[in-house]
This record gives structure tokens, sequence and C-alpha cells, in this order.
């Protein structure tokens, strides 16, 4: 069987429970059916590469339970953390936040989600991977190649759709004027109301998402420089 090939079956199959995870949560914090995640089909890839990770990364340590509790927090706050700075930095937008929670950073992770990932990671190297790895290797490699194509075309088609409709959310953002993200954020989302059930379904899924458009990333930035420039005046009036 090609290791690749395995590899992203897995990943996939992650993304897919990781999905569910996060609509089951919605189901009970919310009482309502909500489609999580930034694709549209049934995909959180987060989880997918957070379970790569522990898999080939931490999977050594796996004779030491606590050890690998830590590394997993660790590495999955890390990689939490820079998936939503990459997403903020390419699409302009905050896409979570964890700024109401205790002990975040930034509001990007935070220590309770972190403590979750580490339990997941023990729950993915003592009970889901072992039987998860039995069932793949259980198919023909041949099988489970072609599998991994199609997976992967889907995926890729799924990638496409869903940054053009980002695309999409970023013109509108760009169209909207207000002083301060809140205000764009809350025209953005009932500018929304009227658009197709992708858009309205992305803001579903990103209930807490802050919407940056080209004034408010000016206004922040000029502010950015006035605070510095201020800064460095006080820093020289002491000497």
């Amino acid at each position: 069987m090609n290791t690749l090939a395995y590899y992203f079956v897995t990943f996939i199959i992650y993304a897919f429970l990781g999905w569910v995870c996060e609509v089951t949560l919605s189901i009970i914090e919310d009482k309502k059916f909500v489609n999580r995640g930034f694709l549209i089909g049934p995909l959180c890839p987060i989880y997918g590469f957070g379970a790569i990770f522990i898999i080939t990364a931490l999977g050594k340590y796996s004779d030491d339970p606590l050890v690998l509790f830590l590394l997993a927090v660790i590495g999955c706050a890390v990689l939490e953390y820079f998936t939503s700075y990459i997403m903020e930095v390419i699409f302009k937008n905050r896409w979570w936040d964890y700024s109401n929670m205790k002990y975040n950073i930034n509001g990007r992770i935070c220590l309770e989600y972190a403590g979750a990932f580490g339990v997941g990671g023990v729950i993915v190297t003592y009970i889901t991977n072992p039987l998860l790895s039995k069932f793949i290797y259980s198919f023909d490699p041949f099988i489970i190649n072609v599998i991994a194509i199609i997976l992967l075309i889907i995926f890729i088609i799924d990638m496409t759709v869903s940054f053009n409709i980002i695309i999409k959310l970023k013109n509108i953002s760009n169209s909207v004027r207000g002083d301060s993200t809140e205000i764009i954020t809350k025209k953005v989302r009932e500018t929304l109301k009227s658009q197709n059930i992708f858009l309205k379904r992305l803001m579903d899924s990103f209930p807490n998402m802050q919407i940056y458009n080209r004034l408010t990333i000016l206004k922040q930035k000029l502010d950015e420089d006035k605070r510095k420039l201020k800064e460095e005046k006080k820093r020289r009036s002491r000497f």
C-alpha cells in the first residue's frame, strides 16, 4: 500500500470525525444542526492535520501517556494558533475568537480546548488509530489507492469552491462601510441574509468570526503606528 494513500485516507477520516464532533457540540449547545468548518463538505481539516501530527510525531511516546498528553496539548495548540494566524493573514478575517474564555492567547487558543486536544491525542493513540489502521490495512492496497485518489479529487474540488465563497465574502465585506470591526461584522451578517446558502452557512459555521475590510485594516494599522509613536516619545522623554 502507498504510504501517502494510507495517511491521506487517515487524514480524511479524522477530518470527518472532527466535523462530527463539532456538529454534535453545536447541537448540544445551540439545539440546532450547523454544518461546521471551513469546507462545504463534512470535513474539518484541522482535526485531520492534528491526528496525523499525533500519529507520526508522537507515536514514539506511546509508552508514557502523561508525556503524550502534554505533547498533544502543546502540539495541537501550536497548530490551532498558526492555523488561525495564517487564515487571518490570507483571508483578512478572524475565524474564531476565544477572548471571552479563560487562559487564552490572543484569542486564538485557550487552555480548555487545548486540554481537549490532549485528551483527543490519547484517544487517537491508544484507541482509534490502532483500530482504524487495522481496518484500512484489511483492504487490498489497490482499493485504498483508488479511494485515496477519489477522496483527493473531491477534497480539491471542495477546497476550490470554498475558497471562491470566501473571496465573495471578502468582496462583500470590502463594500461595507463602518468604523470598527464590530460594525463591519454586523453589517456583513445582515447583508448575507439575502445571499446564497453557502455564504450563510459560512457565517453560521463561525459565529465568532470577526470580519475586516480594507478600511478597518488601514485604521488598525494607523492606530498601531500612533501607539508606537506615542510610546517612542515617552521613552525618549525619560532620557
